[in-house]
């Protein structure tokens, strides 16, 4: 079922998430629908949060278009390295229309648990170590318009109130 995303500046991304304790029907389900927003929508990662759920569970596929799917289901990730540094633009589905340089790891080592309640260990450098932080910062109830400079926030504050009132109109 594809869930209603959730966009800046709604107080509910602001908040820490959970972490899972059990992996039930429950999570199978909340991963399907997470999937299936994130490619509805479409991006390349969405943290449960992003769908008002305070649960520390992200999805993620940065394949390119013209291939097969490769979801990446993440529970409980955490960052265990990281080293270099990248300065990507960024965009979320929570904030939509505007993008970013964010200044992030190049390379990342992230530990999860998968849908069967095994540890994973994913190495992951370019567009997934980015969207793996990028996610994780979800969970934390951290977006990454709060990465860029004050001045440059303030500039952002400014200009998205104009685009969240013509996103309304449209709707």
């Amino acid at each position: 079922m594809i869930r209603n995303i959730l966009t800046y500046p709604d107080p509910e991304l602001k908040k820490k998430s959970a972490p899972v304790t059990v992996i039930n029907e429950k999570t199978i389900e909340l991963v399907r629908d997470m999937a299936e927003t994130m490619y509805d929508a479409p991006g390349v990662g969405l943290a449960a949060p992003q769908i008002g759920v305070h649960q520390r569970v992200v999805v993620i596929d940065v394949s390119a278009k013209d291939e097969p799917p490769e979801l990446i289901v993440a529970i409980n990730p955490v960052i265990i390295h990281a080293d270099g540094e990248s300065y990507e633009e960024e965009g979320c589905l929570s904030v939509p229309k505007y993008a970013a340089n964010v200044r992030r790891h190049a390379r990342v080592v992230v530990k999860a648990l998968n849908l069967e309640g095994e540890e994973i260990t994913c190495k992951a450098d370019g567009l997934l170590a980015i969207a793996f932080q990028h996610e994780i910062d979800h969970l934390d109830g951290i977006l990454f318009v709060d990465h860029i400079s004050p001045l440059k926030r303030e500039i952002f504050r400014r200009k998205y109130r104009r685009i969240r009132e013509e996103l309304q109109e449209r709707e």
